[in-house]
């Protein structure tokens, strides 16, 4: 599934080929023809992304201005110059102008919202560590008082939006943290560190467009190791490096399964 990041590049690729222009809006596959026929030759205003959920907002209309976006396991997007081809009937959503299109595939969500019911997905979203006006203190109020690992915690998209399993895996092997700990048993200067952390991490995911975790000074070239070859790309420090000598201190990577996905952890560098 895709992380946040992902979504907020999606965002900003959507503003720049698209926002304050006319879009010709269609659905092959069929599935959303409907909200497609009301959205066709609409101006798109605005595109925003919280956590693992995009927002397509067009001018006008009756109250129902917003296309809602999950992309969940399978969903998939791709944009290509004008004109664009003949649409498969796998594609949920065509957006199109003069000079680009976009394709979506496969997403578990795509539907027309009203404004209300966009509110309602924002409020029962953490905070993100992409958007501005977030920070870390919400999600300190939960993490603070739970006797959840801080590992599935990192995971619970109610507590904090856009953490998927790389960056939970990454974050806390950056802070040494044992992914087993308790929310109640991690410090307040911990939580906010790793929030920052997170901040820096992510915002590099959106302009690269690929996660890339290790520090200046471990990089292979720093290193004299050979890079990672992976088809989720980047440099990570544990994520599916299970049984692999650590970066630091050369121990074990160890995985475990824990919030319905594998974690990958090192038991020497992570102290519980």
């Amino acid at each position: 599934m895709p992380e946040g990041h992902t979504i907020h590049r999606l965002a900003q690729d959507h503003t720049e080929r698209f926002a304050d222009r006319t879009v010709r809006v269609s659905s092959p596959q069929g599935r959303f023809d409907r909200s497609a026929a009301l959205l066709d030759g609409r101006e798109l205003t605005s595109a925003e992304a919280h956590g693992k959920h995009l927002f397509l907002g067009f001018d006008g209309g009756a109250g129902a201005d917003w296309v809602h976006i999950h992309l969940g396991l399978f969903g998939k997007y791709g944009f290509g110059p004008a004109p664009a081809p003949p649409a498969t009937d796998t594609v949920r959503l065509r957006l199109a102008n003069d000079a680009h299109y976009a394709d979506l595939r496969g997403p578990t969500a795509c539907e027309l919202i009203t404004e209300g019911e966009k509110k309602a997905i924002h409020d029962r979203l953490g905070p993100d560590p992409l958007r501005a006006a977030d920070g870390p203190d919400r999600a300190w109020t939960r993490i603070s008082r739970s006797r959840t690992t801080i590992a599935a915690l990192l995971m619970d998209q109610k507590i904090i939006a856009g953490v998927g399993n790389v960056y939970r895996a990454e974050v806390l092997f950056r802070h040494g943290i044992d992914p087993y700990r308790l929310g109640r048993d991690i410090s307040r200067a911990e939580w906010e560190a790793m929030w920052a952390d997170l901040v820096e991490l992510m915002r590099e995911g959106v302009r690269h467009n690929r996660i890339d975790t290790v520090r200046p000074e471990h990089t292979p070239e720093a290193m004299g190791r050979p890079p990672r070859v992976d088809d989720h790309g980047g440099e990570v420090y544990v994520y599916r490096r299970a049984n692999l000598p650590c970066h630091l201190c050369g121990g074990e990577i160890r995985t475990a399964g824990l919030a319905a996905r594998n974690l990958f952890w090192c038991p020497a560098c992570q102290d519980r």
